[in-house]
């Protein structure tokens, strides 16, 4: 029996790579829009009614916001594999 050797060679694209990649620029995008939304959302509910803002509410907001655009992009379902 003769058995051919399997050559397996790295696809390391780099930072550069993964920052041009189309999913990543979708993640991004998705991230910016959840992190804008959280703010909205914080400002019509809580901001307008503080004299000063929380920082900790306003980045608690904002980032859950932002979570929320990346599981949107990264679930999944999202990505047919449901």
């Amino acid at each position: 029996m003769k058995f051919k050797q399997l050559e397996i060679s790295s696809e390391s694209k780099g930072l550069k790579g993964l920052i041009q990649s189309p999913h990543f620029k979708k993640s991004a995008i998705s991230i910016l829009i959840g992190a804008v939304a959280g703010f909205i959302y914080f400002y019509f509910t809580e901001g307008q009614h503080m004299d000063t803002w929380g920082f900790q509410d306003f980045i608690k907001n904002t980032a859950i916001g932002g979570f929320f655009g990346f599981f949107v992009t990264n679930s999944p379902c999202a990505r047919n594999k449901c």
